[in-house]
């Protein structure tokens, strides 16, 4: 068996470790005391193809195999936790799903601008009572034909943001 990395997975964390030390590094400090959501980071890591790295090509993602979004994720990591779960949830709780189980509709919908980055997926879980035991959550979905109602309180969604990400 052969564990040395490739030329494609050695040139994914090498472009993951340049953006992270050029750019991210210049004011991680900065966001963080303001506590400022890194549009402008997401939107450039989303052009480099990070933010559906691992979602098939076919789908507007990278195709990439889950070595390279490990290195990838260990280099933004280094300077900015924060950016990289960003690009995490939105790989992997998100585009995940929905590649996985989701119709060839809503891929077509959703899957793709992901991939792409033009939207980015958010995780809720955590709840008041309940924590984060996902078997004693208490939102609910309520199907109601052409959208749901959600329908329940969070403590906290990775990835909400309140402004149009890219324009």
């Amino acid at each position: 068996m052969d564990f040395e990395f490739t030329e494609e997975q050695k040139m994914i964390r090498q472009s993951a470790r340049d953006y992270a030390q050029r750019e991210l590094i210049k004011d991680v400090l900065e966001r963080d005391a303001r506590a400022e959501y890194p549009a402008h980071h997401v939107k450039a890591l989303a052009e480099l193809g990070f933010m559906g790295m691992l979602v098939d090509t076919k789908y507007d993602g990278g195709g990439m195999d889950t070595i390279s979004y490990v290195l990838a994720m260990e280099e933004i990591s280094k300077v900015d936790a924060s950016v990289s779960v960003i690009i995490s949830v939105n790989n992997s709780l998100v585009c995940y799903g929905i590649e996985a189980f989701g119709t060839e509709d809503q891929k077509e919908k959703f899957l793709k601008p992901l991939a792409r980055g033009e939207k980015i997926g958010a995780f809720l879980l955590s709840e008041p009572n309940a924590g984060s035991d996902a078997t004693s959550q208490k939102t609910i979905a309520l199907d109601k034909g052409d959208y749901y109602l959600v329908n329940g309180t969070k403590n906290w969604i990775t990835n909400e943001i309140q402004l149009p990400l890219i324009s």
